[in-house]
């Protein structure tokens, strides 16, 4: 039994040594589609971020160091912690200083990065990929295939295609767009670990609050 205990540990250490922060080869860029989430855990805990007030629609969930296969985590870094300041004035583009705090501490290591320049460059990232107007219009709960909205992407940001889109859905429910970007936030296209778009032909979409 010690031995195999040993034996988790080194692993463990090893896996740690694998992240190092700066390695990586791109970014994934999440965008989470904010009623979705409200509706499966946010009214539930009455999360500031669904107040009709707030009018979120794409909201930034993250942006994510990512290998050609896998991507690092909670990586070693020297940088220093954002500050509550630095991480509460994400949340007009994030919905939450929550999440943007746990994005740091999971992915912004990762990036080599201090906190102020990965939250600039996350914030940068979100400023030049167009969200399609037409989503914001709707006024009534619709279904439709996956495939819309990784279109409706693709009209709106010329730049884009369909190798560096996905579109994932969660309990029958559009999710996320996730959009693939080199470390300059050029479009790339996506390892397949990552393009694997969501299939539902009839996923719901709520409309923004």
């Amino acid at each position: 039994m010690r031995g195999f205990l040993i034996w988790l540990m080194m692993a463990g250490a090893s896996l740690a040594q694998e992240h190092k922060s700066g390695e990586f080869d791109y970014y994934v860029m999440a965008l989470s589609w904010s009623p979705t989430w409200c509706a499966i855990e946010g009214d539930a805990r009455g999360s500031d971020q669904c107040d009709a007030r707030h009018d979120h629609g794409w909201i930034l969930h993250g942006l994510w160091p990512q290998y050609h296969q896998g991507w690092p985590s909670y990586c070693r870094t020297a940088e220093r912690p954002p500050s509550r300041t630095m991480t509460r004035e994400m949340s007009d583009i994030m919905g939450s200083s929550g999440l943007a705090w746990h994005q740091w501490r999971k992915h912004g290591v990762c990036s080599g990065l201090s906190a102020p320049a990965y939250f600039a460059l996350s914030r940068e990232a979100y400023a030049r990929v167009k969200r399609p107007d037409i989503l914001r219009k709707l006024t009534d709960p619709v279904r439709l295939p996956a495939r819309v909205i990784e279109d409706a992407f693709l009209q709106s940001n010329p730049g884009l295609s369909a190798d560096g889109v996905t579109i994932t859905c969660r309990d029958g429910r559009i999710q996320e767009a996730r959009i693939c970007l080199s470390r300059s936030l050029d479009p790339v296209p996506c390892g397949r670990d990552v393009i694997r778009d969501c299939r539902a032909k009839n996923a719901l979409l709520d409309p923004i609050r």
